[in-house]
């Protein structure tokens, strides 16, 4: 069953930037948009989890030490 939803003109601007094509539909968009944030969001949570296993290792550098090997 398909639905109205109302945005104000300013998203309906940003949402008429992200057309690929000009006959592409807000749904389509909206769609992208949200599979975009999915995959941010788990490519995120897996780098986050390896950050933490390596800091467990030990294997980390403290801020000190990364400006001295950059000549900070």
């Amino acid at each position: 069953m398909a639905t109205t939803i109302q945005v104000s003109e300013e998203l309906q601007g940003e949402l008429t930037k992200k057309k690929i094509f000009d006959r592409e539909t807000y749904e389509e968009i909206i769609w992208d948009l949200i599979e975009d944030a999915m995959e941010i969001n788990a490519e995120t949570k897996k780098e986050l989890a390896e950050a933490r296993t390596e800091a467990k290792k030990g294997k980390l550098y403290t801020l000190e030490q990364v400006r001295k090997e950059a000549g900070l």
